[in-house]
Protein backbone atom coordinates (compact mmCIF):
# COMPACT_ATOMS: atom_id res chain seq x y z
CA UNK A 1 0.00 0.00 0.00
CA UNK A 2 1.20 3.53 -0.76
CA UNK A 3 2.69 5.04 2.39
CA UNK A 4 1.45 8.55 1.58
CA UNK A 5 -2.18 8.12 0.60
CA UNK A 6 -5.01 5.69 0.18
CA UNK A 7 -7.09 8.39 -1.52
CA UNK A 8 -6.56 11.77 -3.11
CA UNK A 9 -8.04 14.87 -1.52
CA UNK A 10 -10.91 14.81 -4.03
CA UNK A 11 -12.03 11.19 -3.72
CA UNK A 12 -13.69 10.84 -0.34
CA UNK A 13 -17.50 10.61 -0.31
CA UNK A 14 -20.29 9.40 1.99
CA UNK A 15 -19.57 5.85 0.80
CA UNK A 16 -16.21 6.10 2.59
CA UNK A 17 -17.70 6.89 6.01
CA UNK A 18 -16.17 4.64 8.65
CA UNK A 19 -13.04 3.87 6.64
CA UNK A 20 -9.52 4.51 7.93
CA UNK A 21 -7.74 6.53 5.25
CA UNK A 22 -4.50 8.38 4.62
CA UNK A 23 -4.42 11.58 2.58
CA UNK A 24 -1.46 13.84 1.82
CA UNK A 25 -1.11 17.34 0.45
CA UNK A 26 -0.55 20.98 1.27
CA UNK A 27 -2.03 22.78 4.26
CA UNK A 28 -4.48 25.06 2.46
CA UNK A 29 -5.79 26.78 5.59
CA UNK A 30 -6.46 26.19 9.30
CA UNK A 31 -9.39 27.32 11.45
CA UNK A 32 -9.24 27.17 15.24
CA UNK A 33 -12.70 26.86 16.82
CA UNK A 34 -11.49 26.48 20.39
CA UNK A 35 -11.96 22.82 21.21
CA UNK A 36 -11.78 21.87 17.50
CA UNK A 37 -9.12 22.56 14.90
CA UNK A 38 -10.06 22.31 11.23
CA UNK A 39 -7.44 21.81 8.54
CA UNK A 40 -8.17 21.98 4.82
CA UNK A 41 -5.78 19.67 3.00
CA UNK A 42 -5.23 20.32 -0.72
CA UNK A 43 -3.58 18.30 -3.45
CA UNK A 44 -3.71 18.48 -7.25
CA UNK A 45 -7.19 16.94 -7.32
CA UNK A 46 -9.12 18.83 -4.65
CA UNK A 47 -9.60 19.61 -0.96
CA UNK A 48 -10.50 17.45 2.04
CA UNK A 49 -11.44 18.88 5.43
CA UNK A 50 -9.65 17.29 8.38
CA UNK A 51 -10.53 17.85 12.02
CA UNK A 52 -9.21 17.03 15.49
CA UNK A 53 -10.03 17.93 19.09
CA UNK A 54 -7.76 20.01 21.30
CA UNK A 55 -7.04 17.06 23.62
CA UNK A 56 -5.64 14.92 20.79
CA UNK A 57 -2.02 13.84 21.18
CA UNK A 58 -1.18 15.24 17.73
CA UNK A 59 -2.93 18.58 18.36
CA UNK A 60 0.29 20.53 19.15
CA UNK A 61 1.90 19.36 15.90
CA UNK A 62 -1.14 20.25 13.81
CA UNK A 63 -1.61 23.54 15.64
CA UNK A 64 1.88 24.82 14.85
CA UNK A 65 2.22 23.53 11.26
CA UNK A 66 2.64 26.40 8.81
CA UNK A 67 0.43 27.11 5.82
CA UNK A 68 1.53 25.33 2.60
CA UNK A 69 3.54 22.75 4.49
CA UNK A 70 3.25 19.28 2.95
CA UNK A 71 1.71 16.84 5.43
CA UNK A 72 0.23 13.37 5.69
CA UNK A 73 -3.00 12.76 7.62
CA UNK A 74 -4.39 9.42 8.77
CA UNK A 75 -7.83 9.09 10.29
CA UNK A 76 -11.40 7.88 10.03
CA UNK A 77 -13.86 9.32 7.52
CA UNK A 78 -16.86 10.79 9.35
CA UNK A 79 -20.05 12.46 8.19
CA UNK A 80 -20.35 16.21 8.57
CA UNK A 81 -23.29 17.59 10.47
CA UNK A 82 -26.01 19.11 8.30
CA UNK A 83 -25.05 22.67 9.18
CA UNK A 84 -21.37 22.13 8.26
CA UNK A 85 -21.87 20.51 4.84
CA UNK A 86 -20.01 22.41 2.11
CA UNK A 87 -21.94 22.01 -1.19
CA UNK A 88 -19.10 23.79 -3.02
CA UNK A 89 -16.74 20.82 -2.54
CA UNK A 90 -17.14 17.30 -3.96
CA UNK A 91 -15.88 16.11 -0.54
CA UNK A 92 -18.12 18.56 1.31
CA UNK A 93 -20.29 15.95 3.05
CA UNK A 94 -17.41 14.24 4.89
CA UNK A 95 -14.29 15.00 6.89
CA UNK A 96 -11.30 13.05 8.19
CA UNK A 97 -10.99 12.78 11.98
CA UNK A 98 -7.21 12.97 12.47
CA UNK A 99 -5.54 10.15 14.42
CA UNK A 100 -2.01 10.42 12.98
CA UNK A 101 -0.20 13.38 11.49
CA UNK A 102 3.19 13.75 9.84
CA UNK A 103 4.96 16.79 8.39
CA UNK A 104 6.62 15.74 5.14
CA UNK A 105 8.05 19.17 4.26
CA UNK A 106 7.69 22.30 6.37
CA UNK A 107 7.04 25.61 4.58
CA UNK A 108 8.74 28.89 5.43
CA UNK A 109 6.80 32.13 5.72
CA UNK A 110 5.07 32.72 2.38
CA UNK A 111 6.04 35.66 0.15
CA UNK A 112 2.50 35.54 -1.28
CA UNK A 113 -0.63 33.69 -0.14
CA UNK A 114 -2.06 30.69 -1.92
CA UNK A 115 -5.43 30.65 -0.17
CA UNK A 116 -7.63 33.58 -1.15
CA UNK A 117 -5.84 34.35 -4.45
CA UNK A 118 -5.24 38.03 -3.74
CA UNK A 119 -3.82 40.04 -6.61
CA UNK A 120 -0.04 40.38 -6.37
CA UNK A 121 2.57 42.19 -8.50
CA UNK A 122 3.73 40.35 -11.61
CA UNK A 123 7.35 40.14 -10.46
CA UNK A 124 6.33 38.45 -7.19
CA UNK A 125 4.03 36.03 -8.97
CA UNK A 126 6.70 35.05 -11.49
CA UNK A 127 9.57 34.85 -9.01
CA UNK A 128 7.49 32.46 -6.92
CA UNK A 129 5.63 30.89 -9.83
CA UNK A 130 5.56 27.50 -8.09
CA UNK A 131 3.38 29.11 -5.39
CA UNK A 132 1.31 31.01 -7.93
CA UNK A 133 0.60 27.73 -9.74
CA UNK A 134 -0.82 26.21 -6.54
CA UNK A 135 -3.60 28.81 -6.54
CA UNK A 136 -6.89 27.36 -7.70
CA UNK A 137 -7.62 29.62 -10.68
CA UNK A 138 -4.18 29.43 -12.28
CA UNK A 139 -3.91 25.72 -11.50
CA UNK A 140 -7.23 25.10 -13.26
CA UNK A 141 -6.16 27.30 -16.19
CA UNK A 142 -3.09 25.18 -16.77
CA UNK A 143 -5.12 21.98 -16.52
CA UNK A 144 -7.56 23.30 -19.15
CA UNK A 145 -4.56 24.04 -21.36
CA UNK A 146 -3.46 20.42 -20.93
CA UNK A 147 -6.92 19.17 -21.90
CA UNK A 148 -6.92 21.42 -24.97
CA UNK A 149 -3.55 20.02 -26.09
CA UNK A 150 -4.80 16.47 -25.57
CA UNK A 151 -8.03 17.21 -27.42
CA UNK A 152 -6.11 18.67 -30.37
CA UNK A 153 -3.94 15.57 -30.70
CA UNK A 154 -6.91 13.21 -30.57
CA UNK A 155 -8.86 15.28 -33.11
CA UNK A 156 -5.97 15.50 -35.55
CA UNK A 157 -5.21 11.77 -35.34
CA UNK A 158 -8.90 10.99 -35.84
CA UNK A 159 -8.79 13.07 -39.06
CA UNK A 160 -5.86 11.03 -40.37
CA UNK A 161 -3.01 13.41 -39.50
CA UNK A 162 0.33 12.23 -38.13
CA UNK A 163 2.50 14.16 -35.68
CA UNK A 164 6.10 14.82 -36.69
CA UNK A 165 8.71 16.96 -34.91
CA UNK A 166 10.73 19.56 -36.76
CA UNK A 167 14.17 20.96 -35.75
CA UNK A 168 14.60 23.62 -33.08
CA UNK A 169 18.08 24.64 -34.25
CA UNK A 170 17.65 25.91 -37.79
CA UNK A 171 18.41 28.84 -40.08
CA UNK A 172 16.87 32.29 -40.15
CA UNK A 173 13.64 32.78 -42.13
CA UNK A 174 11.68 35.88 -43.16
CA UNK A 175 8.66 35.40 -40.86
CA UNK A 176 8.42 39.11 -40.09
CA UNK A 177 9.89 39.14 -36.56
CA UNK A 178 13.36 39.00 -35.04
CA UNK A 179 14.98 35.62 -34.65
CA UNK A 180 16.49 34.29 -31.46
CA UNK A 181 20.04 33.38 -32.44
CA UNK A 182 22.25 30.63 -31.00
CA UNK A 183 26.03 30.79 -31.62
CA UNK A 184 27.64 27.65 -33.00
CA UNK A 185 30.72 26.45 -31.08
CA UNK A 186 31.77 24.11 -33.88
CA UNK A 187 31.24 26.67 -36.63
CA UNK A 188 32.87 29.92 -35.48
CA UNK A 189 31.00 33.07 -36.48
CA UNK A 190 27.92 31.15 -37.52
CA UNK A 191 24.55 31.15 -35.76
CA UNK A 192 21.49 28.94 -35.58
CA UNK A 193 18.08 30.53 -35.35
CA UNK A 194 15.27 29.20 -33.19
CA UNK A 195 12.27 28.65 -35.48
CA UNK A 196 9.68 31.42 -35.69
CA UNK A 197 7.49 28.66 -37.16
CA UNK A 198 8.15 25.27 -38.79
CA UNK A 199 7.12 26.79 -42.15
CA UNK A 200 9.82 25.43 -44.46
CA UNK A 201 10.18 22.11 -42.69
CA UNK A 202 6.48 21.30 -42.87
CA UNK A 203 6.51 22.05 -46.59
CA UNK A 204 9.50 19.75 -46.97
CA UNK A 205 7.54 17.06 -45.11
CA UNK A 206 4.91 17.30 -47.85
CA UNK A 207 7.56 17.08 -50.56
CA UNK A 208 8.86 13.99 -48.75
CA UNK A 209 5.45 12.36 -49.28
CA UNK A 210 3.95 12.24 -45.79
CA UNK A 211 0.66 13.85 -46.94
CA UNK A 212 -0.93 14.95 -43.62
CA UNK A 213 1.27 16.47 -40.90
CA UNK A 214 0.54 18.17 -37.62
CA UNK A 215 2.59 19.25 -34.64
CA UNK A 216 1.99 21.13 -31.42
CA UNK A 217 4.99 23.24 -32.23
CA UNK A 218 7.02 25.59 -30.03
CA UNK A 219 7.79 28.82 -31.89
CA UNK A 220 10.26 31.54 -30.95
CA UNK A 221 10.10 35.23 -31.82
CA UNK A 222 12.10 38.06 -30.33
CA UNK A 223 9.11 40.42 -30.14
CA UNK A 224 7.94 42.99 -27.65
CA UNK A 225 5.33 41.53 -25.29
CA UNK A 226 1.62 42.28 -25.47
CA UNK A 227 -1.34 41.11 -23.44
CA UNK A 228 -2.11 38.43 -26.06
CA UNK A 229 1.48 37.65 -27.03
CA UNK A 230 4.06 35.93 -24.90
CA UNK A 231 7.59 37.35 -25.25
CA UNK A 232 9.97 34.71 -26.48
CA UNK A 233 7.97 31.58 -27.18
CA UNK A 234 4.48 30.34 -27.92
CA UNK A 235 2.81 27.14 -29.08
CA UNK A 236 0.76 26.57 -32.19
CA UNK A 237 -1.12 23.76 -33.85
CA UNK A 238 0.89 23.47 -37.05
CA UNK A 239 -0.82 21.70 -39.97
CA UNK A 240 0.08 20.87 -43.57
CA UNK A 241 -1.72 18.79 -46.22
CA UNK A 242 -0.85 17.60 -49.73
CA UNK A 243 -3.03 17.57 -52.85
CA UNK A 244 -5.50 20.07 -51.42
CA UNK A 245 -7.21 23.29 -52.34
CA UNK A 246 -8.10 26.11 -49.96
CA UNK A 247 -11.53 24.71 -49.11
CA UNK A 248 -10.00 21.36 -48.11
CA UNK A 249 -7.88 23.07 -45.46
CA UNK A 250 -10.82 25.06 -44.10
CA UNK A 251 -13.05 21.99 -43.96
CA UNK A 252 -10.38 19.98 -42.13
CA UNK A 253 -9.71 22.62 -39.48
CA UNK A 254 -13.32 23.66 -38.79
CA UNK A 255 -14.36 20.59 -36.75
CA UNK A 256 -11.16 20.75 -34.69
CA UNK A 257 -11.69 24.45 -33.92
CA UNK A 258 -15.42 24.07 -33.29
CA UNK A 259 -14.98 21.15 -30.90
CA UNK A 260 -12.21 22.92 -28.96
CA UNK A 261 -14.64 25.69 -28.05
CA UNK A 262 -17.79 23.57 -27.75
CA UNK A 263 -16.17 20.90 -25.54
CA UNK A 264 -14.36 23.28 -23.20
CA UNK A 265 -16.93 26.02 -22.65
CA UNK A 266 -20.65 26.48 -22.02
CA UNK A 267 -20.82 29.38 -24.48
CA UNK A 268 -22.57 29.09 -27.84
CA UNK A 269 -20.25 28.37 -30.78
CA UNK A 270 -20.71 29.28 -34.43
CA UNK A 271 -22.18 26.24 -36.20
CA UNK A 272 -20.29 24.74 -39.11
CA UNK A 273 -19.59 25.71 -41.80
CA UNK A 274 -18.11 28.96 -40.48
CA UNK A 275 -18.87 32.12 -42.46
CA UNK A 276 -16.36 33.11 -45.14
CA UNK A 277 -15.63 36.81 -45.65
CA UNK A 278 -13.24 38.24 -48.18
CA UNK A 279 -10.53 40.60 -46.97
CA UNK A 280 -12.09 43.45 -48.98
CA UNK A 281 -15.53 42.73 -47.49
CA UNK A 282 -14.36 42.60 -43.90
CA UNK A 283 -12.31 45.80 -44.26
CA UNK A 284 -15.41 47.58 -45.58
CA UNK A 285 -18.03 46.18 -43.18
CA UNK A 286 -15.90 45.89 -40.04
CA UNK A 287 -12.85 48.12 -40.61
CA UNK A 288 -10.48 45.28 -39.74
CA UNK A 289 -9.51 41.83 -40.97
CA UNK A 290 -10.15 40.54 -37.43
CA UNK A 291 -13.91 41.19 -37.12
CA UNK A 292 -15.81 40.48 -33.92
CA UNK A 293 -19.11 39.13 -35.24
CA UNK A 294 -20.73 39.21 -31.81
CA UNK A 295 -21.17 42.90 -32.58
CA UNK A 296 -24.14 43.32 -35.01
CA UNK A 297 -22.96 46.71 -36.32
CA UNK A 298 -21.90 46.79 -39.99
CA UNK A 299 -20.07 49.72 -41.56
CA UNK A 300 -21.20 51.10 -44.93
CA UNK A 301 -19.66 53.31 -47.59
CA UNK A 302 -21.85 56.43 -47.94
CA UNK A 303 -19.62 58.78 -49.92
CA UNK A 304 -22.34 59.24 -52.54
CA UNK A 305 -24.60 60.82 -49.91
CA UNK A 306 -22.12 63.65 -49.42
CA UNK A 307 -20.76 64.01 -52.96
CA UNK A 308 -21.63 67.53 -54.10
CA UNK A 309 -23.41 68.32 -50.81
CA UNK A 310 -23.21 71.50 -48.76
CA UNK A 311 -21.29 69.62 -46.05
CA UNK A 312 -17.87 70.43 -47.44
CA UNK A 313 -15.90 68.55 -44.78
CA UNK A 314 -17.07 65.28 -46.38
CA UNK A 315 -17.83 66.43 -49.92
CA UNK A 316 -14.23 67.62 -50.36
CA UNK A 317 -12.96 64.24 -49.13
CA UNK A 318 -15.06 62.45 -51.74
CA UNK A 319 -13.94 64.87 -54.42
CA UNK A 320 -10.30 64.02 -53.66
CA UNK A 321 -10.96 60.29 -53.97
CA UNK A 322 -11.46 59.58 -50.27
CA UNK A 323 -14.29 57.70 -48.60
CA UNK A 324 -16.98 58.33 -45.98
CA UNK A 325 -17.85 55.37 -43.77
CA UNK A 326 -21.06 55.20 -41.73
CA UNK A 327 -21.06 53.40 -38.37
CA UNK A 328 -24.65 52.73 -37.22
CA UNK A 329 -25.56 53.09 -33.55
CA UNK A 330 -28.76 51.03 -33.15
CA UNK A 331 -31.28 52.64 -30.79
CA UNK A 332 -28.89 55.47 -29.94
CA UNK A 333 -31.48 58.20 -30.58
CA UNK A 334 -32.72 57.61 -27.05
CA UNK A 335 -29.26 58.38 -25.67
CA UNK A 336 -28.54 61.86 -24.25
CA UNK A 337 -26.60 64.40 -26.31
CA UNK A 338 -23.56 63.66 -24.12
CA UNK A 339 -23.34 60.18 -25.70
CA UNK A 340 -22.66 61.73 -29.11
CA UNK A 341 -20.34 64.39 -27.70
CA UNK A 342 -18.29 61.73 -25.90
CA UNK A 343 -17.88 59.82 -29.14
CA UNK A 344 -16.45 62.97 -30.68
CA UNK A 345 -13.97 63.21 -27.80
CA UNK A 346 -13.15 59.52 -28.15
CA UNK A 347 -12.30 60.03 -31.84
CA UNK A 348 -10.00 62.92 -30.96
CA UNK A 349 -8.22 60.69 -28.46
CA UNK A 350 -7.69 58.25 -31.34
CA UNK A 351 -5.95 60.99 -33.33
CA UNK A 352 -8.89 61.99 -35.55
CA UNK A 353 -10.20 65.58 -35.82
CA UNK A 354 -13.54 64.37 -34.45
CA UNK A 355 -16.50 62.23 -35.41
CA UNK A 356 -19.62 63.63 -37.08
CA UNK A 357 -23.00 62.13 -36.32
CA UNK A 358 -26.72 62.15 -37.09
CA UNK A 359 -29.56 60.93 -34.89
CA UNK A 360 -32.96 59.83 -36.24
CA UNK A 361 -35.80 60.18 -33.77
CA UNK A 362 -38.60 57.63 -33.51
CA UNK A 363 -40.70 60.08 -35.55
CA UNK A 364 -38.07 60.07 -38.31
CA UNK A 365 -36.65 63.54 -37.65
CA UNK A 366 -32.91 63.84 -38.36
CA UNK A 367 -30.94 65.72 -35.70
CA UNK A 368 -27.37 66.89 -35.40
CA UNK A 369 -25.11 69.45 -37.11
CA UNK A 370 -24.61 67.34 -40.24
CA UNK A 371 -28.32 66.63 -40.70
CA UNK A 372 -28.99 70.32 -41.23
CA UNK A 373 -26.66 70.30 -44.26
CA UNK A 374 -28.39 67.41 -46.03
CA UNK A 375 -31.79 67.40 -47.72
CA UNK A 376 -34.51 64.78 -47.26
CA UNK A 377 -33.43 62.86 -50.36
CA UNK A 378 -29.83 62.52 -49.18
CA UNK A 379 -30.96 61.53 -45.68
CA UNK A 380 -33.23 58.85 -47.15
CA UNK A 381 -30.32 57.52 -49.21
CA UNK A 382 -28.14 57.49 -46.10
CA UNK A 383 -30.71 55.45 -44.17
CA UNK A 384 -30.96 52.96 -47.02
CA UNK A 385 -27.19 52.54 -47.54
CA UNK A 386 -26.37 52.28 -43.82
CA UNK A 387 -29.38 50.12 -42.90
CA UNK A 388 -30.70 52.71 -40.45
CA UNK A 389 -34.16 52.85 -38.87
CA UNK A 390 -35.97 55.53 -36.93
CA UNK A 391 -34.53 55.59 -33.42
CA UNK A 392 -30.97 54.89 -34.61
CA UNK A 393 -27.91 57.10 -34.63
CA UNK A 394 -24.98 57.02 -37.02
CA UNK A 395 -21.35 58.18 -36.84
CA UNK A 396 -19.00 58.97 -39.71
CA UNK A 397 -15.31 58.42 -40.47
CA UNK A 398 -13.83 60.04 -43.56
CA UNK A 399 -10.51 60.34 -45.36
CA UNK A 400 -8.23 58.01 -47.35
CA UNK A 401 -9.72 54.50 -47.45
CA UNK A 402 -7.15 52.86 -45.16
CA UNK A 403 -7.35 55.56 -42.47
CA UNK A 404 -11.15 55.81 -42.59
CA UNK A 405 -11.51 52.04 -42.35
CA UNK A 406 -9.24 51.87 -39.30
CA UNK A 407 -11.11 54.61 -37.45
CA UNK A 408 -14.50 53.19 -38.42
CA UNK A 409 -13.45 49.75 -37.21
CA UNK A 410 -12.43 51.09 -33.82
CA UNK A 411 -15.59 53.19 -33.61
CA UNK A 412 -17.72 50.12 -34.39
CA UNK A 413 -16.20 48.28 -31.42
CA UNK A 414 -16.52 51.31 -29.14
CA UNK A 415 -20.18 51.96 -30.06
CA UNK A 416 -20.99 48.28 -29.63
CA UNK A 417 -19.46 48.30 -26.15
CA UNK A 418 -21.13 51.56 -25.13
CA UNK A 419 -24.56 50.33 -26.24
CA UNK A 420 -24.11 46.85 -24.74
CA UNK A 421 -24.52 45.11 -28.09
CA UNK A 422 -21.72 42.53 -27.72
CA UNK A 423 -22.87 39.13 -26.47
CA UNK A 424 -20.20 37.76 -24.15
CA UNK A 425 -21.80 34.30 -24.14
CA UNK A 426 -20.85 33.41 -27.70
CA UNK A 427 -17.79 32.36 -29.65
CA UNK A 428 -18.19 33.71 -33.18
CA UNK A 429 -15.73 32.13 -35.63
CA UNK A 430 -15.21 33.35 -39.18
CA UNK A 431 -12.80 32.72 -42.05
CA UNK A 432 -11.24 35.74 -43.74
CA UNK A 433 -10.08 34.80 -47.24
CA UNK A 434 -8.73 36.37 -50.44
CA UNK A 435 -5.96 38.46 -48.91
CA UNK A 436 -3.93 40.69 -51.21
CA UNK A 437 -0.54 39.16 -52.02
CA UNK A 438 1.15 42.56 -51.70
CA UNK A 439 0.85 45.86 -49.88
CA UNK A 440 2.61 49.19 -50.21
CA UNK A 441 5.14 49.89 -47.46
CA UNK A 442 4.84 53.64 -46.86
CA UNK A 443 7.94 53.73 -44.67
CA UNK A 444 10.20 51.97 -47.20
CA UNK A 445 8.28 53.37 -50.20
CA UNK A 446 8.17 49.98 -51.90
CA UNK A 447 6.02 46.93 -52.53
CA UNK A 448 6.10 44.20 -49.88
CA UNK A 449 4.35 40.94 -49.08
CA UNK A 450 1.16 41.59 -47.14
CA UNK A 451 0.69 38.22 -45.48
CA UNK A 452 2.73 35.11 -46.27
CA UNK A 453 5.58 35.17 -48.81
CA UNK A 454 5.23 31.44 -49.52
CA UNK A 455 1.61 31.70 -50.74
CA UNK A 456 0.38 30.73 -54.18
CA UNK A 457 -1.09 33.74 -56.02
CA UNK A 458 -4.62 33.22 -57.27
CA UNK A 459 -4.29 32.66 -61.00
CA UNK A 460 -0.73 31.34 -60.75
CA UNK A 461 2.31 32.92 -62.33
CA UNK A 462 0.23 34.77 -64.95
CA UNK A 463 -1.52 36.80 -62.24
CA UNK A 464 1.82 38.35 -61.27
CA UNK A 465 1.79 40.27 -64.56
CA UNK A 466 -1.14 42.38 -63.33
CA UNK A 467 -0.22 46.04 -63.74
CA UNK A 468 -1.75 46.87 -60.36
CA UNK A 469 0.18 44.58 -58.03
CA UNK A 470 -2.10 45.50 -55.12
CA UNK A 471 -4.98 43.74 -56.91
CA UNK A 472 -3.21 40.37 -56.93
CA UNK A 473 -4.87 38.03 -54.46
CA UNK A 474 -3.31 35.05 -52.71
CA UNK A 475 -4.72 31.77 -51.50
CA UNK A 476 -4.40 33.02 -47.93
CA UNK A 477 -6.83 32.73 -45.05
CA UNK A 478 -7.17 33.59 -41.35
CA UNK A 479 -9.43 32.08 -38.71
CA UNK A 480 -10.82 34.76 -36.39
CA UNK A 481 -12.81 34.38 -33.17
CA UNK A 482 -14.42 37.29 -31.31
CA UNK A 483 -12.09 39.77 -32.96
CA UNK A 484 -8.91 37.79 -32.26
CA UNK A 485 -6.84 36.08 -34.94
CA UNK A 486 -6.55 32.41 -33.99
CA UNK A 487 -4.70 31.16 -37.01
CA UNK A 488 -3.29 31.95 -40.41
CA UNK A 489 -2.52 29.80 -43.42
CA UNK A 490 -2.18 29.52 -47.16
CA UNK A 491 -2.00 27.27 -50.17
CA UNK A 492 1.74 27.20 -50.81
CA UNK A 493 3.65 28.33 -53.84
CA UNK A 494 5.27 25.03 -54.87
CA UNK A 495 6.43 26.19 -58.33
CA UNK A 496 10.03 27.52 -58.43
CA UNK A 497 9.46 29.95 -61.28
CA UNK A 498 6.34 31.36 -59.65
CA UNK A 499 8.27 31.79 -56.42
CA UNK A 500 11.14 33.57 -58.16
CA UNK A 501 8.72 35.99 -59.81
CA UNK A 502 6.67 36.58 -56.63
CA UNK A 503 9.83 37.54 -54.73
CA UNK A 504 11.19 39.55 -57.64
CA UNK A 505 8.26 41.94 -57.31
CA UNK A 506 9.38 42.90 -53.78
CA UNK A 507 13.01 43.35 -54.73
CA UNK A 508 14.59 39.90 -54.30
CA UNK A 509 16.95 38.76 -57.04
CA UNK A 510 16.93 35.16 -58.21
CA UNK A 511 20.27 34.66 -56.45
CA UNK A 512 18.93 36.04 -53.15
CA UNK A 513 15.93 33.71 -53.25
CA UNK A 514 18.19 30.73 -53.94
CA UNK A 515 20.49 31.76 -51.07
CA UNK A 516 17.69 32.26 -48.53
CA UNK A 517 15.43 29.37 -49.55
CA UNK A 518 17.81 27.05 -51.37
CA UNK A 519 16.73 23.94 -49.46
CA UNK A 520 13.08 24.46 -50.26
CA UNK A 521 13.71 25.34 -53.90
CA UNK A 522 15.90 22.27 -54.41
CA UNK A 523 13.08 20.14 -53.09
CA UNK A 524 10.59 21.76 -55.47
CA UNK A 525 12.80 20.72 -58.42
CA UNK A 526 12.34 17.04 -57.52
CA UNK A 527 8.57 16.73 -57.55
CA UNK A 528 6.52 18.82 -55.10
CA UNK A 529 2.80 18.15 -54.60
CA UNK A 530 0.34 21.05 -54.40
CA UNK A 531 0.06 21.63 -50.67
CA UNK A 532 -1.19 24.03 -48.04
CA UNK A 533 -1.64 24.43 -44.34
CA UNK A 534 -2.42 26.58 -41.35
CA UNK A 535 -1.20 27.29 -37.82
CA UNK A 536 -3.52 28.00 -34.89
CA UNK A 537 -2.26 29.81 -31.78
CA UNK A 538 -3.09 27.49 -28.89
CA UNK A 539 -2.17 30.03 -26.20
CA UNK A 540 -4.75 32.47 -27.60
CA UNK A 541 -7.41 29.75 -27.84
CA UNK A 542 -6.95 28.92 -24.16
CA UNK A 543 -7.07 32.65 -23.33
CA UNK A 544 -10.42 32.93 -25.09
CA UNK A 545 -11.83 29.82 -23.43
CA UNK A 546 -10.91 31.17 -20.00
CA UNK A 547 -11.82 34.78 -20.80
CA UNK A 548 -8.38 35.84 -19.58
CA UNK A 549 -7.06 39.24 -20.61
CA UNK A 550 -3.37 38.35 -20.23
CA UNK A 551 -1.61 35.42 -21.87
CA UNK A 552 0.52 35.00 -18.74
CA UNK A 553 -2.52 33.43 -17.06
CA UNK A 554 -2.51 30.42 -19.40
CA UNK A 555 1.24 29.68 -19.54
CA UNK A 556 2.92 27.66 -16.81
CA UNK A 557 6.24 29.52 -16.70
CA UNK A 558 5.94 32.78 -18.69
CA UNK A 559 8.50 35.55 -19.05
CA UNK A 560 7.77 39.01 -17.69
CA UNK A 561 7.23 42.19 -19.72
CA UNK A 562 10.99 42.61 -20.10
CA UNK A 563 11.32 39.07 -21.50
CA UNK A 564 12.98 37.89 -18.29
CA UNK A 565 12.39 34.88 -16.05
CA UNK A 566 12.58 36.11 -12.43
CA UNK A 567 12.33 32.53 -11.16
CA UNK A 568 15.48 31.09 -12.79
CA UNK A 569 17.18 34.36 -13.71
CA UNK A 570 17.10 34.09 -17.49
CA UNK A 571 18.56 35.57 -19.56
CA UNK A 572 21.83 35.43 -17.65
CA UNK A 573 25.41 36.57 -18.16
CA UNK A 574 28.05 34.08 -19.20
CA UNK A 575 31.67 34.03 -18.13
CA UNK A 576 34.71 34.82 -20.28
CA UNK A 577 35.49 31.16 -20.82
CA UNK A 578 32.16 30.61 -22.53
CA UNK A 579 32.69 33.67 -24.75
CA UNK A 580 36.04 32.27 -25.81
CA UNK A 581 34.60 28.80 -26.42
CA UNK A 582 31.89 30.29 -28.64
CA UNK A 583 34.34 32.59 -30.44
CA UNK A 584 32.42 35.67 -29.25
CA UNK A 585 33.24 38.93 -27.54
CA UNK A 586 30.94 41.35 -25.78
CA UNK A 587 30.95 45.13 -25.90
CA UNK A 588 28.62 46.80 -23.44
CA UNK A 589 26.37 49.50 -24.93
CA UNK A 590 27.36 53.05 -24.11
CA UNK A 591 25.29 54.73 -21.43
CA UNK A 592 23.37 57.72 -22.67
CA UNK A 593 24.23 60.86 -20.71
CA UNK A 594 21.19 62.53 -19.22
Amino acid sequence: MNAYRTHTCEQLRKDNIGEDVTVSGWVHRKRDHGNLLFLDLRDHYGITQCVLESDSSVFPMVDKVSQESVVSVTGKVTERTAETINPGLPTGEVEVYISAFKVLSAADELPMPVFGEQDYPEETRLRYRFLDLRRTTLHNNIMLRSRVMSSVRKSMEKLGFFEHQTPILTSSSPEGARDFLVPSRLNPGHFYALPQAPQIFKQLIMVAGFDRYFQIAPCFRDEDPRADRSPGEFYQLDVEMSFVEQEDILNAIEPVSHDLFADNSDKAVTPMPFPRLTFAETMLKYGTDKPDLRNPIKISEVGEVFAGSDFQVFSSVVEKGGVVRAIPAPGAASQPRSFFDKMNGWAQDEGAPGMGWISFTEEGEAKGPIAKRLGEERLATLKELAGLSDGDGVFFASGPATEAAALAGKARVHVGEQLGLIDDNRFELVWVIDYPMYEWDETEDRLDFSHNPFSMPQGGIESLDNENKLEILGYQYDLVCNGIELGSGAIRNHEPETMFKAFELVGYSREEVETKFGGLLRAFHFGAPPHGGIALGLDRIVMLLLDEANIREVIMFPLNQQAQDPLLGAPSLIDDARYKELHLSFKAPKKVKS
